[in-house]
């Protein structure tokens, strides 16, 4: 196990009704105005804005709020949101939905304080040591977002779709999750979601570091229970406990619980930034696409890992050939996806025919020689994946 550093200061408010506590918990940040920063008209059709709005009002807490947040965040909205919130001069950045909006949050975080681009950060030209606190009302479970100090945003002009990491300044300092509010989810964005916070897991599980049975355990029993609440939803969308075991999982999945003292991969993460910026393809759904095709690649190239993924989360018989071991996880893996009406190849995704090299090198001229850490893909190893996913 590698020395690491663990800091998660997020409150998390779970269960019925916590939205209804988000003026004190504001107050209790000592927030003088709040910004609400939301992406469709579903958060004001279901009146959980106005709940908002009413518990920030009985708490004594002034409100300005930003709509119009898309999927795949772009930075034209951060920078409207940066000097939105300076002309507001708000001191809390309140994100109510799932992942693109927590993610044009905390962008707008670290911009405002910053006075140059805030794009700086993402393509490592600055740090962030200052930022605004983010709060978070949580209704899709996936990104991890709420309990994690990550956030991705895709710049228009250039379709790079980036990642930034500042775990002591972009954790959110409050998460509100009520389970309920995710009742009303489309079974597609549900099974995205769902996809994306076993990946996040399998972007930890799949490293080379030795001796980690704490975090190699941790990551098959959420994705276990992933995979068994997975199912219990799409028979019964309305499943209070399915849905709260799912939206708990998801937050474990990335608030690097799951990753400590390890090595992390990211490889399928960085591949399929790739296909959803350049085609604007659900996140989740992308990753249903490409880390199987990844999985294939390394069942041939560097199977121990993929192998006990199969045997320990999939329950495939044990075989002295790692390769066929890995494969058949592979399978199955793909046909839960399926069950789940995800797709599982570019032409289910709705992608006919992929540019594969513009990919690769819109993949490597932002990532470097080389990608991920479980094995270091060069150029011809991405290009490979990619074909795989045909």
């Amino acid at each position: 196990m590698n020395n690491f550093v663990f800091y998660s200061p997020t409150e998390f408010v779970f269960g019925r009704d916590t939205e209804m506590q988000v003026g004190a918990l504001a107050r209790k940040q000592d927030a003088r105005k709040v910004m609400i920063v939301y992406g469709g008209g579903s958060v004001v059709r279901s009146g959980l804005l106005q709940r908002v709005k009413t518990s920030l009002q009985e708490a004594g807490v002034l409100y300005c709020e930003m709509g119009g947040v898309q999927p795949n965040p772009i930075d034209t909205k951060v920078y409207e949101g940066i000097e939105f919130c300076r002309r507001e001069q708000a001191d809390l950045m309140l994100a109510i939905g799932g992942g693109s909006v927590i993610d044009t949050a905390k962008a707008i975080a670290a911009g405002v304080p910053y006075e140059g681009d805030f794009w700086d950060f993402y393509v490592g030209k600055a740090k962030v040591k200052k930022a605004l606190n983010v709060a978070v009302i949580l209704t899709i479970p996936a990104a991890g977002s709420e309990g994690s100090g990550n956030s991705v945003i895709t710049k228009v002009d250039t379709l790079q779709k980036l990642s930034l990491r500042v775990p002591e300044l972009l954790r959110p300092v409050f998460s509100i999750m009520n389970p309920e509010l995710t009742y009303t989810l489309p079974p597609f964005q549900t099974a995205c979601g769902i996809a994306d916070m076993m990946v996040h897991i399998m972007e930890r599980y799949f490293t080379n570091t030795q001796q980690v049975e704490i975090s190699d355990r941790l990551c098959e029993a959420t994705l276990m229970a992933v995979i068994k609440e997975a199912y219990r939803v799409k028979q019964n969308p309305d499943d209070y406990d399915a849905r709260a075991n799912i939206m708990w999982c998801g937050t474990i999945a990335h608030n690097g619980t799951c990753g400590v003292g390890c090595e992390e991969d990211w490889a399928s993460h960085f591949l399929e930034h790739e296909v959803s910026a350049l085609y604007n393809v659900t996140h989740g759904a992308g990753l249903a696409v490409i880390v199987p095709a990844w999985m294939t690649f390394m069942a041939e190239h560097h199977p121990k890992k993929i192998a006990q993924f199969a045997i320990r989360v999939f329950n495939v018989p044990q075989s002295e050939d790692l390769e066929e071991t890995a494969l058949a996880g592979v399978s199955r893996l793909k046909h839960f996806f399926r069950y789940m009406g995800l797709p599982v190849n570019f032409k289910e995704l709705g992608i006919v025919n992929p540019d594969i090299d513009r990919l690769t090198d819109s993949l490597h001229r932002n990532k470097g020689e080389f990608v991920g850490n479980y094995m270091k893909l060069t150029k011809k190893d991405s290009k490979e994946i990619y074909r795989l996913a045909l």
